[in-house]
C-alpha cells in the first residue's frame, strides 16, 4: 500500500507538471500557428487552460490525500513538497478565479483582441492580465519542479512512517 501511495504522489505531481509543459510548448504554440485568427487561438488556449487548472487542482488533492495517508498525521501539510503543492493550488485558484475572469470580461468588451488598438485601455489591461496569467503558470511550473524534487528526497521520512 505504501508503494501505491508514493506512486500516486509522483503520478499526480508529474502529470500536473507534464501537462503544464505540454500546454505551454505544444498547445499554445500550435493554436497560434494553425488557427485562422489570434482571437480563435486565444479562445482555444483559454478553454484548454481551464481544463489544465481543474486537472491541477485534482492532482493537488490526490497528492495531499496520498501524503496524509502515508504520514497518518496532519504534519504532512508541513512537509516542504506538500507546502509547494499547496502554493501551486493557491496560484491556480488565483489565476482561475481572479485573473482569467477579468480577461474574459475584457475579451467580451473588445469583441476582437486583434482588431482592438494596442493602446486601447482595455487592450492594455488585457495584456497586463495576460502577463500575470503567464507568470502565474510559470510560477506553478517552477514550484512544481521544486516540489517534485523535494518529494523525491523525502525517502527517510516516508520509510520511518508507519506501514500502511
Amino acid at each position: 500500500m505504501l508503494s501505491t501511495l508514493r506512486f500516486l504522489r509522483f503520478l499526480s505531481l508529474g502529470a500536473w507538471i507534464g501537462a503544464i509543459v505540454y500546454f505551454a510548448a505544444v498547445v499554445t504554440v500550435g493554436a497560434f500557428r494553425v488557427l485562422p485568427s489570434q482571437d480563435t487561438a486565444g479562445l482555444l488556449v483559454g478553454d484548454t487552460l481551464s481544463g489544465l487548472q481543474l486537472m491541477g487542482l485534482i492532482a493537488a488533492a490526490v497528492f495531499a490525500a496520498a501524503s496524509l495517508a502515508i504520514s497518518r498525521s496532519p504534519k504532512a501539510f508541513a512537509e516542504p513538497a506538500m507546502l509547494g503543492v499547496i502554493l501551486m493550488a493557491v496560484l491556480t485558484i488565483v489565476s482561475q478565479n481572479y485573473v482569467i475572469p477579468r480577461m474574459d470580461v475584457l475579451r467580451g468588451q473588445m469583441m476582437s483582441i486583434q482588431d482592438t488598438p494596442r493602446n486601447d485601455p482595455r487592450h492594455v489591461e488585457f495584456d497586463r492580465l495576460h502577463k500575470i496569467s503567464v507568470d502565474l503558470e510559470a510560477g506553478i511550473l517552477l514550484v512544481g519542479l521544486a516540489s517534485l524534487f523535494l518529494a523525491s528526497r523525502e525517502k527517510r521520512a516516508i520509510e520511518s512512517s508507519p506501514k500502511v
